[in-house]
């Protein structure tokens, strides 16, 4: 067993068996008030689910299929569509030939298979990863609209939400416990940085294995991105249905969360590869915190806003709404540039794009962002996030904090996942770190934070 790497986090073995109830049991009260007259974000939920209403064999089958299905996609073959700008660039370095290779792009045709490497491991080694998630949301898109178009009850799966959640927790609670058993013939190599504490509560939670595969098949890059994110924006495009079914059309406000929240898995699944040089998949490991939070929390939790509509219909009129739909591009913006920046200069410091951009050298030969977004607070991508999530639950007006709790909730995410960027960035870069803090001073709201 390697040995463990600094402090236990998330209150160690105790806060760990804490979260572990307190996570699924927010997500199955947030369900219940929802659709409760009061929507009572502090309130006691309007009942206790009897066993028959959580357990279903067919939320079960849906669930596992529904992972089935993404599995699937997840191994067709990688392919690299080029943008048009990339193409112009390509006829432009390749004449001729770059002309032919830009056609096919615009046309639609896959180029050469694409497969990115991840982060260097401890034994000098780079896994391999399909970058298709954006092609997999298109098929699954179009699945969707051809089952609709046959009769597929899609409107009916606002009802089935709490047996959905159930099955998706117990689908999470064995996954894991899948997981921690494999990680225990695992090579101490293998092994990520915290999750490998000795006590089996706290392994569990974190994950014990970095990278736990099958072959080429990663299970936590396939849970990080694809099973929750587009099971999130397929149950709010279910209750955008449903609400149509019960009052002839879909609200302005329906409108708004569906098309924000749609935007942003697109976004996440067009720059997949952005993930591999996240804290999930470079330092924790895979247990119940990332496996629970991907295919039950995301899903359940994330589509809230969506859920409140249903249940409470807002009046929205154009000119507030001009006002959210501002709101979310500045987010979104500051979300873009900041990540895009960041990647860039990852790729390739010498990129026109941010050649340009100071830098602070570390004693890993890195180099440290001073200037351009990451000048202006340490951790811009997360104030874009948060401005986002301002502008997905202003839909739902201001008489009701449930709608909220994403922001609240996401608030506390982020800064909680700053400090512990932070710490292992201090571990890491040392002296240049503390000059970069002397230089941008405020994590992520300028002059507040």
């Amino acid at each position: 067993m390697a040995s463990p790497q600094g402090s236990l986090e998330f209150g160690g073995p105790l806060g760990a068996a804490a979260l572990m109830l307190v996570l699924p049991a927010t997500m199955f009260h947030l369900l219940l008030v929802a659709r409760s007259g009061p929507a009572r974000l502090l309130g006691p939920p309007p009942y206790l689910p009897g066993p028959e209403a959580l357990w279903s064999p067919r939320a079960l089958q849906l669930v596992l299929a529904w992972l089935g299905l993404q599995a699937a996609l997840y191994l067709l073959p990688a392919r690299k569509v080029r943008t048009r700008l990339a193409a112009a660039r390509g006829r432009r370095a390749e004449g001729g030939l770059g002309e032919m290779k830009a056609l096919s792009t615009l046309i639609g045709a896959p180029l050469c298979p694409q497969v990115a490497e991840g982060q260097e491991l401890k034994n000098k080694s780079r896994l391999r990863y399909p970058i298709n998630g954006f092609q997999a949301l298109v098929v699954t898109t179009l699945l969707v609209g051809l089952g609709v178009s046959a009769g597929l009850p899609l409107d009916a799966l606002p009802e089935m939400l709490l047996p959905l959640a159930f099955a998706a927790t117990l689908t999470a609670f064995v996954f894991s416990l899948l997981l921690y058993l494999k990680a225990l013939v695992a090579p101490a190599s293998a092994l990520a940085p915290g999750g490998n504490s000795g006590n089996p509560i706290y392994d569990f939670f974190l994950g014990r294995e970095l990278n736990p595969r099958i072959s080429s098949f990663d299970f936590k890059y396939f849970c990080e991105l694809r099973p929750g994110l587009m099971a999130w924006v397929l149950i709010n495009l279910a209750l955008l249905l449903k609400e149509a079914e019960l009052r002839g059309s879909p609200s302005l406000a329906m409108w708004l969360v569906n098309g924000f929240q749609l935007l942003y898995v697109a976004d996440a699944l067009w720059h997949e590869e952005a993930v591999l040089t996240t804290m999930d998949i470079t330092h924790d490991g895979f247990g119940f915190m990332l496996a629970f939070g991907d295919l039950a929390w995301v899903p359940f939790t994330y589509s809230l806003q969506a859920q409140f509509l249903l249940y409470h219909p807002q009046p929205l009129g154009l000119p507030m709404a001009s006002v959210i739909c501002l709101i979310n591009a500045i987010g979104y913006y500051v979300f873009r540039g900041a990540n895009s920046q960041k990647n860039t200069f990852r790729k390739n410091p010498s990129d026109p794009r941010v050649a340009d951009l100071e830098t602070i050298p570390t004693a890993t030969g890195r180099q440290l962002l001073v200037s351009g977004w990451w000048g202006m607070v340490r951790h811009p991508n997360y104030l874009g996030d948060l401005i986002m999530a301002l502008a997905w639950s202003l839909p739902c007006g201001v008489s009701h904090l449930l709608p909220y709790f994403y922001l609240f909730y996401f608030t506390a995410l982020l800064v909680h996942r700053e400090a512990r960027d932070e710490q292992q960035c201090l571990q890491k870069y040392g002296l240049a770190w503390r000059e970069y803090c002397k230089r941008v001073p405020y994590r992520i709201l300028p002059y507040v934070y």
